[in-house]
């Protein structure tokens, strides 16, 4: 399984392509393929509240 060092530093580089900040990073195993369930707050326009995006990517 992978560390959650490395679903973290996943999450950093998807917080940083959405333009958010990252909320939660987590290690996760969906269909025995461990994935990285990544949480991000993209901040909204025009006093708007942040959007919540959700991003489940491979592991490897």
């Amino acid at each position: 399984m992978v560390a959650a060092a490395d679903c973290y530093s996943i999450g950093q580089q998807v917080a940083d392509q959405h333009g958010g900040t990252l909320a939660r990073a987590s290690e996760s195993n969906q269909g025995g393929q461990s994935v990285c369930v990544i949480v991000v707050l993209v901040p909204a326009k025009d006093g708007q509240r942040p959007r919540r995006v959700e991003v489940v990517v491979p592991a490897n």
